[in-house]
């Protein structure tokens, strides 16, 4: 795929060279897979019948859903706001996807994907489109020791980004086609970990951005999907209810319509009581048009279907007609818990990122469990490490301490609701028994496991968990592939408060090499012209040594990081055996995409000549730490051209 990017009018202020850097800096693009071939288009029906703006037309037109998402990286919030993602037919017809502005906050799209939009658009063939972001109000974060400090995020030459307005051109072999009374998919994909060089000494911290944003029409990545906005009707027959997709936290405003399915084995809570299946369906009716909701399942994407796993709906909402707390628990006394990397949701205002908040929970406090809705759930199931959205009073019983040396928000969830959420445990295996395996815990949910305080999950206090040995019960799940020393990953939920051992109830337990990995290494501002030992269709070999690797040089699996500079040769990497792929080659004003690793390869080594040099890399896959071995099925080389 080819694309460029054009300087364009339109930017808030004077266009210095700050602001083209911020501009010629992004990279997006509007495909699948291939590489770049003839610029011919052709429209695959006539545009003249199709007007969005118009009802009386809107069996003539075709649909395309927007989603968001996002790869791990340092970053705790990343708030900004995007204005605006239009599209441009090969005659120059432009439309618009999204109805306003929004606000995404894409550290929440680490391990799922957001439905934004449902635009209706005419039939066509689209070769171009714009999309807007304002940094101005930007709200971010980053990791610094135990807590979080504020980042401005800033361009190569350090000066703070504003509006960015980015052109692009789309190849004939890679389009996003759309045809009449058909939906389309177009996944915006921010890899947060590879656009951003992280520099925690300053006050406040700054994120050197160099962004890798990707869009994809059949998504490489699959992750669970989340769909919002208020109910519109249902239809018990079929099992499917409508809504007005409302993404993110929208309190007004129209993104279009969005069928989402349900099932038997479907999980409803409906203000604030639990059903299942069709009884969940029937009570969502009875709630009525404009009830809001938010439903989390998967997204068919062949069939454009998607399919809800659990469904909240009404005042079980989060920040819907309650205020809300999302985090996970990292400290209880008595009835007193501490979250930890908390979004609170506001009901009246915008959500926002606060580093720790105290709650309030009581006897009244009503508890539920995802996956689980027949659990005997009081709040002595809440334990410490539990990932969860709080939903409490309302902003009256929000207050801050009088410690103006530690100021946290003190929430009331004593007649509110607690959701516990499916917790990610990563660790080294001690021992293995049957039923149980005990690790030396790493990480809960990518938070370092010194930031816990275990005190009171034991029946007595010298058997309270102890993150060196982490109990974790495994039931009837398979252990054979465990041994001691090896790194593991854990889903599941932690023992109720009080009770422990065991510590935690694994519901999943994976070889991390089976789980997710990030590899990313920079060359400095000059590059390098020589970043790996070898080149070819069988993969790249890294060259770990190179004098010109900067501070980015790591394989990440969950929080553990691999220094590649330390590994004793060079780093293999290699496709995967099937399984869709996506692999970018990035320099300043274009971007090939490719879905074959052999093109791909014989492209880079082509254009490393000994004159164009590489800038960064990163990757998406699976690591394999005995053969020093990432697997990716997720590739983007950024390439300095002279």
């Amino acid at each position: 795929m080819n694309l460029s990017i054009e300087g364009l009018p339109g930017l808030s202020g004077a266009r210095n060279a700050a602001t083209r850097a911020a501009v010629a800096i992004v990279a997006l693009v509007l495909g699948a897979c291939g590489g770049g071939a003839s610029t011919a288009t052709t429209d695959p029906e006539p545009l003249a019948s199709c007007d969005p703006a118009n009802a009386a037309t809107a069996a003539e037109c075709g649909s395309v859903i927007v989603s968001f998402t996002d790869a791990d990286g340092d970053f705790l919030n990343y708030t900004v706001d995007v204005l605006s993602l239009t599209l441009e037919t090969a005659n120059g017809r432009v439309v618009e996807t999204l109805p306003r502005e929004t606000r995404i906050n894409f550290t929440d799209y680490v391990d799922l994907t957001e439905l934004v939009a449902v635009a209706s658009v005419p039939p066509a063939t689209y070769v171009a489109g714009t999309i807007r972001f304002d940094y101005t109000d930007a709200e971010v974060f980053v990791a610094a020791g135990d807590g979080s400090k504020e980042a401005v995020v800033t361009d190569q030459a350090g000066s703070p980004l504003a509006q960015a307005e980015l052109r692009i051109r789309l190849s004939n072999r890679d389009q996003l086609t759309v045809r009449r009374g058909l939906q389309s998919l177009l996944q915006l994909d921010f890899d947060l970990a590879a656009s951003h060089v992280v520099d925690i000494a300053p006050t406040p911290a700054t994120a050197v951005a160099e962004p890798f944003i990707v869009a994809e029409v059949t998504p490489v990545d699959e992750k669970e999907t989340r769909v919002r906005g208020p109910l519109v009707e249902v239809d018990e027959a079929t099992g499917e209810y409508i809504v007005a997709l409302r993404p993110f936290h929208h309190r007004d405003g129209d993104f279009g319509r969005m069928a989402v399915q349900t099932n038997e084995e479907t999980e409803f809570e409906i203000n604030g009581e639990s059903y299942i299946g069709a009884d969940g369906l029937q009570a969502l009716a009875a709630a009525g048009r404009g009830t809001p909701t938010v439903a989390g399942g998967t997204l068919d994407v062949a069939e454009r279907r998607f399919t809800a796993a659990i469904v909240l709906a009404g005042s079980s909402v989060p920040g819907a007609r309650r205020d809300a707390v999302v985090g996970n628990v990292i400290a209880r006394d008595g009835d007193i818990l501490t979250v930890r990397g908390a979004t609170i949701i506001p009901h009246d205002r915008r959500a926002h990122f606060h580093d720790d908040v105290l709650v309030q929970i009581g006897p009244e406090t009503k508890v539920f469990k995802d996956g689980d809705r027949l659990a005997d759930t009081g709040i002595d199931a809440i334990s410490i490490g539990q990932r969860v959205t709080i939903r409490g009073s309302g902003p009256d019983a929000m207050r801050t301490t009088s410690d103006a040396n530690s100021p946290q928000i003190l929430f009331d969830a004593t007649a509110g609701a607690v959701r516990m959420h499916v917790t990610h445990l990563s660790g080294v295996v001690n021992t293995v028994v049957n039923g149980q395996v005990d690790i030396a815990l790493q990480a809960i949910d990518r938070r370092r496991a010194d930031i816990f305080d275990f005190s009171g999950t034991g029946t007595s206090p010298d058997l309270d968990a102890d993150p060196g040995n982490y109990e974790v019960a495994t039931g009837n799940l398979t252990l054979a592939d465990f041994s001691a020393g090896k790194p593991i990953a854990v889903r599941g939920f932690p023992e109720a408060f009080g009770v422990a051992p065991p510590d935690f109830k694994g519901r999943t337990v994976i070889d991390f090499t089976e789980v997710r990995s990030a590899l990313g290494v920079g060359w400095g501002q000059d590059g390098t012209t020589a970043p790996f030992l070898s080149m070819g269709a069988d993969g790249l070999v890294l060259d770990n040594q190179n004098p010109a690797i900067d501070v980015r040089h790591y394989i990440k699996q969950g929080t553990v990081l691999i220094d590649l500079t330390a590994l004793e040769s060079g780093t293999a990497i290699v496709p995967p055996g099937s399984g869709r792929t996506l692999y970018v080659i990035k320099t300043a004003d274009s971007l090939r995409q490719y879905s074959d690793f052999a093109e791909f390869a014989d492209d880079l080594a082509t254009s490393l000549d000994g004159v164009t040099s590489v800038r960064s890399m990163f990757a998406r896959g699976q690591y394999d730490v005995d053969s020093n071995v990432f697997t990716a099925f997720k590739l983007g080389v950024y390439l300095l051209e002279p």
